[in-house]
């Protein structure tokens, strides 16, 4: 017996060309059930889109919110990315930094809002990320305040020299963001070294607060896994999405 109609979701793969980063970048975007091309709405992007949909289980997170706890249907873009050249992309300090905002900012946004009914404002923008997903969603924001100010960030991975980027902020009232940290991610290591992340977040929290930004924050048991994030997924998505 299939699923009444009003369940169900449709997951659609979609591929870009990304002049910025000269090569093709890939999609997976999450439709709701009951979805409709004559409505609009609310918009969730990804930085490690795979990984959101199949180990954070984002799609099926998203229809619970949206069927249990009545949240108003919303559309998921997962942003694909090549975990060989991930730390280039994400870290502010690497090589395809600059390329990947463009290319996140440029092409992306336009490819979607120009395909799907997404709605076009900051406000209706949430930008979602784990790890160096969550610096990269930050820094997305501060370099293109215009379209995001919304951003949900999993153990971000706040290396000095993006707090030396947001020492430089003087006004920061804009920007609304949900942060958690695992309490156990006091001795992870990157590829680039060893990290305490939970004062790397509460560093990163201090300096956002005192430049006026709006910060959601938690603490809890939890290690720099996925198992820890998907537990955490509902209640960070609830903070925007019940506003």
């Amino acid at each position: 017996m299939s699923e009444p109609v009003f369940l169900k979701r449709t997951i659609v793969k979609q591929t870009l060309w990304s002049e910025h980063l000269q090569e093709e970048r890939k999609l997976r975007i999450y439709l709701p059930p009951g979805y409709n091309e004559v409505l609009s709405y609310p918009v969730v992007y990804c930085q490690d889109g795979e990984e959101f949909f199949n180990f954070g289980r984002i799609a099926t997170l998203a229809g619970q919110l949206i069927l249990e706890q009545d949240i108003e249907p919303f559309i998921i873009v997962g942003v694909e990315v090549n975990v060989a050249v991930r730390t280039q992309e994400y870290a502010p300090f690497g090589n395809r930094f600059k390329q990947y905002l463009s290319c996140f900012a440029e092409e992306i946004i336009p490819f979607i809002e120009h395909n799907y009914p997404v709605r076009r404002t900051r406000d209706e923008r949430i930008i979602a990320g784990d790890s160096l997903g969550g610096s990269v969603s930050l820094h997305l924001a501060l370099a293109y305040p215009n379209l995001f100010s919304r951003v949900l960030s999993l153990s971000g991975a706040y290396y000095p020299q993006t707090r030396e980027i947001l020492a430089q902020e003087e006004d920061l009232s804009w920007l609304d963001i949900n942060m958690v940290v695992g309490l156990q991610e006091t001795e992870y290591t990157t590829d680039t070294g060893v990290y305490d992340f939970v004062q790397m977040n509460r560093d990163t929290r201090s300096l956002l607060e005192s430049r006026g930004a709006t910060v959601s924050y938690r603490e809890k048991d939890g290690r720099h896994l996925w198992g820890f994030w998907q537990k955490e997924l509902p209640e960070s998505l609830l903070y925007f999405l019940n506003k």
